[in-house]
């Protein structure tokens, strides 16, 4: 029987999910929980052979959660299951530890696939989003950069980022100036938007 963490915070996509992989004899859904800050504590409780995570989650997204679940119990296989498939979501689930990465329109029969395939040590990915994460490449940003950008999502003011982050603020406008000009954009609420819009954030 393989074990199986549910993580979507859409109690109606979650609840889907269990019953289309509840259908299957060979597969349980041991958990389902609706934030990423729940992932481990759940995961710890219930030993699951896989965890699906959705990446858009409160507290903890998926991809953190999945870093964490990772670290923490190695044997749990992670699989990435999203609405939005953008090509820098793909490496940095990989990056995270992430065996699979499957898209929330794909049919049925291709998540139940997906799930075997990965307890069974493969890595399983969408071809399409492949295909357009190699077109694209990685992120260009430096860690530091994803981190400015990402505490200025909210609006956050320059002194505001600085104190968060504990960086001067020179060093945060170094650091948005730089994201800014690597996503081509025009205003720091554009590179924002740019770089969610590649999976970059």
């Amino acid at each position: 029987m393989i074990r199986v963490l549910l993580a979507d915070d859409q109690a109606m996509v979650r609840g889907a999910l269990a019953t289309v992989l509840g259908l299957e004899t060979d597969i349980e859904v041991v958990a389902q929980v609706g934030s990423g800050d729940e992932v481990l504590p759940r995961a710890k409780e219930t030993s699951p052979d896989i965890a699906l995570l959705d990446v858009q989650m409160p507290g903890k997204d998926g991809l953190e959660a999945a870093v964490e679940l990772h670290r923490a119990l190695p044997s749990c296989r992670i699989i990435i299951c999203t609405t939005f498939g953008r090509p820098g979501y793909l490496a940095r689930a990989m990056a995270a530890g992430a065996a699979g990465f499957v898209v929330k329109d794909a049919p049925p029969e291709q998540l139940v696939d997906a799930v075997r395939r990965v307890h069974s040590g493969l890595r399983v990915v969408d071809p399409a989003l492949a295909a357009e994460s190699l077109a694209t490449g990685t992120s260009p940003l430096t860690g530091r950069e994803h981190d400015v950008l990402k505490a200025a999502k909210d609006g956050s003011t320059v002194a505001d980022i600085a104190r968060a982050l504990h960086l001067s603020e020179g060093t945060v406008r170094n650091h948005l100036s730089a994201a800014i000009g690597k996503t081509g954009a025009r205003t720091r609420a554009e590179a924002v938007r740019l770089a969610e819009d590649h999976g970059w954030l």
